[in-house]
């Protein structure tokens, strides 16, 4: 019996008598039914993981019509997702803490959340992510979509300083062969 090549063919014989083991019909009968099912259950799956944010794929554009998102083209999945997820939980009453929540979805990590209502301002500072966010255009679309029109936002962003290079043991002149982008999150030799 272990030799049939389809998963499902072998649990299929497994459920019937020994006997039938050794009979070719049954073996072949077996296989043919096992490669059906297993396509079905492939398939079935695949359908399924559609449903959850983390694991869709083709799936996303039916989030993003949901929500009335039009994805950018060639967008990579985990950006598509993050907007998702954002707009997900960039719903009721605009906080500090639903700012952070729909910033963090962006960042994949910690953001702080400062407001000022005597200046009319909101800042993002994003805490555990070196330079810009790649997916920047995205949650500020979604930030300006969910905070009030009078107020305005800010956006903080975390660099190397000249200090924290020495604190490393090296200088700029060290780096002259990475480009900006890869200094943006260069986390030290």
């Amino acid at each position: 019996m272990n030799d049939l090549a389809s998963p499902m063919g072998r649990e299929w014989l497994g459920h019937l008598p020994s006997f039938y083991e050794v009979i070719k019909e049954f073996r072949l009968l077996a296989e043919a039914e096992g490669e059906e099912l297993d396509s079905l259950v492939t398939a079935i799956d695949a359908g399924f993981n559609q449903r959850f944010i983390d694991s869709a794929t083709w799936g996303l554009a039916r989030w993003e019509r949901e929500l009335g998102i039009k994805p950018s083209a060639g967008q990579p999945y985990d950006q598509r997702r993050a907007v998702i997820r954002s707009k997900l939980r960039g719903t009721g009453t605009v906080t500090a803490r639903l700012i952070k929540s729909v910033a963090e979805a962006y960042s994949n990590g910690v953001v702080e959340v400062a407001e000022d209502y005597a200046g009319y301002k909101v800042t993002v500072t994003f805490v555990s992510t070196l330079g810009v966010p790649p997916n920047l255009a995205d949650l500020e679309k979604v930030i300006r979509g969910v905070l009030p029109a009078h107020l305005r936002i800010e956006y903080m962003f975390i660099y190397i300083t000249f200090g924290e290079l020495e604190d490393y043991g090296t200088t700029f002149g060290t780096l002259a062969g990475l480009t900006f982008g890869q200094l943006e999150t260069w986390e030290g030799p």
